[in-house]
Order: C-alpha cells, then structure tokens, then sequence
C-alpha cells in the first residue's frame, strides 16, 4: 500500500503557497489604494492618475458624473492646483480576486468630508503593478433617513429622470 503522506504534504504546500500568494497581493492593493487616497489628499495631480488604466472610468456621487480619464482630470485639476484635494481614510475594506489572481475588485468605507462614504472599484494587475480600472464613489444613507434625504433630491432627480428617460 502507498501511503498518501506524499500527496497530502504537496497538497497542502499549494495550498500555503496559494494562500500567502493572495495575502501578499491583497497587501499589495491595500498599499496601492493607501497611495491613492493619499495623492488625492496630497493634491498631486500627475501622481494621482498613475493609479489608473488609460481607459479607466471614474463614477461619483453625481448621478451625471461618470468621467473617463480626461473628464476626471478636467474636474480635477481645478482643486488640485488650489490644493483642495479629497481626504479619504480607510476605515474598513474587502479585497476579492477573480481566478486568474489578475483582477480584483474591492469596497471600502472611507471617512470623508462627506462622512461615510463607499468606495469601490475594479483593479487589473499591470506588470507588478495594480490599477484601477474603476472606482465608484458613494455616499452612504442610514435606511432610516431615505425618506428625508429623497425630500431633499426629489425635485432635482426628476428633472433627470425626464432627461435620462427621453434619451434612451
């Protein structure tokens, strides 16, 4: 009888290796998502855009805003250079990976100026590097205060809604 031994010890050093290989790129995000949020605060315009992919897409809390690259840096540019950048810390954050270990996607909540806000987004792995390919910017509602809050956008969003309805 052969004993098993062989294949129980391989299995469980790719399973080691496996694992440490996804905590060391899940460090790895986390360190690239840190930079990010912290060029943003920094206002360092030019750094900030090496986060991305060239066809990256921003999406933030304005229903009209969803900005390629150049939209995003047009928007930006402004507070950047008056050093108006955005502070946004982590408080928390979920790290997911497709099978080939080459995509990843996230959320976070981050403390903002406009208190809690979700984060969230796509990054694909260039070379050694991770990139956004898409983040998504949030603001966060208590369930409790829907119905307040809609109060408030309600006059608005149906303006939009008309637009956005007739133009489909």
């Amino acid at each position: 009888m052969k004993s098993v031994f062989p294949i129980l010890c391989v299995t469980i050093t790719t399973f080691a290796n496996a694992q440490s290989t996804i905590e060391i790129q899940q460090s790895k995000i986390n360190q690239t998502l840190d930079a990010y949020h912290q060029a943003a605060a920094n206002s360092q315009f030019d750094h900030y855009f090496t986060f991305y992919t060239k066809d990256a897409i921003f999406i933030g809390t304005d229903p009209t805003e969803n900005w390629t690259m150049d939209q995003l840096k047009s928007y930006t540019k402004k507070p950047f250079e008056q050093k108006r950048g955005w502070v946004m810390k982590p408080l928390e954050r979920h790290i997911f990976f497709d099978e080939t270990g080459n995509t990843a996607w996230f959320d976070e909540l981050l403390d903002t100026s406009m208190k809690i806000c979700r984060g969230s987004g796509v990054l694909v792995k260039v070379g050694n590097e991770w990139k956004l390919k898409q983040y998504v910017l949030s603001m966060t509602i208590p369930n409790d205060d829907v119905k307040n809050v809609l109060q408030v956008i309600s006059a608005k969003q149906d303006v939009l809604l008309k637009d956005l309805k007739t133009t489909k």
